[in-house]
């Protein structure tokens, strides 16, 4: 699908989003906003291991259809496993497609993370997908996910369109090349770097700890504070300290929860004398 852009469409006429809709229900945006580091991992289609890594302590739970055998639709009884739980589904589509997006958002997500964003035409075709009118295109299709107790529908559309999460990947040489023009889309919150796909472009394929890397990071994250944007990392490589990705102001990542569940489970069973 091309992407589609409104000539003429200003921020100042995107509904004054900030000052509409209700009590902001998506808290990960809020931690967001206030300069929190927010921590996630990846959700599962089974909906009783969903709710409970939805109360776990992550921040956000992740469900992938890019790098998965699942469709969306297959995710959709995982997704809705997070409800009044403390963890905000987001969900990463396949590709940049309005149809794709508005499958995730229907089945309940509450942050969209879309793959290989190259150029600002992109980015605001996503924003334009992800936002009901006026804001954006994004189809009706009744009440969707957690957005609050209100019934004034229109009330419902703008806290969505306000407190919705919208997170292009930042993964090619090209994607940089454009960064400001990117990250200045207004509804933008997060530049997520796709870490393999990223070194690979730099020309240090999985080297995650080279000098070539890091100015790489160092560019990113410089471009993101310029637009008010917070930078994040798809996944903290293998082997290396999150702290370390904090430091360089990268607020937002996941890591795995199975060693963490199989320590805590070693831990449990070490503490009791089973002789």
């Amino acid at each position: 699908h091309s992407p589609r852009r409104h000539p003429g469409r200003e921020s100042s006429d995107i509904y004054e989003l900030k000052a509409r809709g209700s009590t902001h229900v998506n808290a990960v945006k809020d931690l967001l906003k206030s300069g929190k580091t927010i921590i996630g991992t990846a959700g599962s289609p089974h909906p009783e291991v969903t709710a409970v890594l939805a109360d776990a302590g992550y921040d956000f739970l992740l469900f992938d259809t890019q790098h998965s055998p699942h469709y969306m639709k297959d995710l959709a009884p995982g997704i809705q496993a997070t409800n009044g739980k403390k963890a905000a589904p987001f969900a990463r589509v396949d590709s940049i497609s309005s149809e794709q997006i508005l499958f995730a958002l229907d089945a309940g997500a509450r942050g969209i993370i879309v793959p290989m964003v190259n150029t600002r035409a992109e980015a605001e075709y996503i924003v334009e997908s992800c936002r009901y009118y006026p804001a954006g295109k994004r189809s009706n299709g009744g009440v969707r996910g957690e957005w609050g107790q209100g019934d004034d529908y229109q009330e419902y559309m703008d806290t969505v369109n306000r407190d919705l999460v919208i997170i292009p990947m930042i993964e090619t040489n090209e994607a940089i090349g454009n960064i400001d023009d990117i990250l200045s889309v207004d509804g933008i919150d997060v530049a997520l770097i796709g870490p393999s796909d990223y070194s690979i472009e730099l020309g240090v394929t999985l080297d995650y700890t080279s000098a070539e890397y890091e100015a790489g990071l160092d560019r990113l994250a410089e471009a993101a504070k310029r637009n008010n944007v917070v930078p994040g990392m798809y996944f903290i490589p293998p082997g290396m300290d999150p702290n370390w990705f904090v430091a360089k102001g990268f607020k937002m990542f996941t890591i795995p929860w199975a060693t963490a569940a199989t320590e805590g489970i070693q831990n449990t069973l070490n503490g009791i004398n089973r002789d």
